[in-house]
């Protein structure tokens, strides 16, 4: 059995904890209980690092490996959110539409919601058909911060507006 790190960071949402393998990523979540365990780990301190650039406007591409677990149709969702690029919008019609499930939305919205890699599996960038801001685990304040630094919530208010 491969060893698990855990590690936690300060972001301008709140405190992320970060979880990992010997090889890859396995989760970012939002957390109200900050642990720094294991910050020696140098893939921890990888994505601390990118995730830092992020927040600050000077990355817009992980380059860390992830590997979520989750069910074949939850994988083929969050692959397909990972193709939403910085600063674009997808709705779940269209994620549904990617994956071959045309009429897959509310499922699309599921594994959205298990999504165990915040932020890197891009779930904030997919919104309502009517181009409003729905769901986020996180909450809408957040998925609305995001969608600011990433310079696609204009878009947004103009679809809604």
């Amino acid at each position: 059995m491969d060893t698990v790190y855990q590690a936690s960071m300060a972001t301008p949402l709140g405190p992320l904890c970060i979880t990992c393998n010997s090889q890859a990523v396995t989760s970012i979540e939002f957390t109200d209980k900050p642990t720094s365990i294991d910050d020696d780990v140098p893939l921890l301190a990888q994505v601390k690092r990118e995730l830092q650039e992020y927040f600050s406007g000077s990355r817009i591409v992980f380059e860390f490996p992830l590997q979520p677990q989750g069910t074949e149709f939850q994988q083929k969702v969050w692959q397909a959110l990972r193709g939403i690029e910085h600063g674009q919008l997808a709705s779940y019609g269209e994620i549904a539409k990617r994956i071959g499930s045309p009429k897959g939305m509310r499922a699309v919205g599921m594994a959205n919601r298990n999504n165990p890699v915040a932020i890197v599996i891009p779930c904030h960038r997919v919104i309502g058909a009517n181009g409003t801001l729905t769901g986020y685990a996180g909450g809408l304040d957040k998925k609305a911060w995001l969608l600011e630094l990433e310079g696609s919530a204009d878009r947004l208010r103009q679809s809604t507006s």
